[in-house]
């Protein structure tokens, strides 16, 4: 995809009701979406390579928005685990719509 299509795709977003998300947030969201789990905040940190403070920050707001929720491991108490959420995938749905019109419009623009 060029970039002229991604610029189409993030102004579609912009334009929609969808929440901006930061890169951070998007990609820790992706992560979880493609990337098998479990995930811990310790685990997305390594794969993402930045601070489990970075981590916590991206999946506050995430959580706020009812994407990622936290849940704790029934065999260990202490381990909690990040999962996407229904609404979640929806917006990744979304997401995903808007990139492929984006991108049907650049192949034929």
């Amino acid at each position: 995809m060029n970039s002229a299509a991604w610029m189409d795709c993030l102004t579609s977003i912009v334009r929609s009701d969808l929440p901006d998300l930061t890169n951070r947030q998007m990609a820790m969201l992706l992560t979880v979406a493609l990337v098998p789990g479990p995930h811990t905040v310790r685990g997305l940190a390594q794969r993402l390579e930045v601070s489990k403070p970075v981590v916590t920050r991206a999946l506050n707001k995430l959580a706020a928005l009812g994407y990622l929720e936290r849940k704790r491991d029934r065999n260990d108490g202490r381990n909690i685990f990040v999962e996407m959420t229904s609404a979640g995938a929806k917006f990744l749905e979304q997401f995903n719509q808007l990139l492929g019109e984006a991108s049907g419009r650049a192949r034929t623009g």
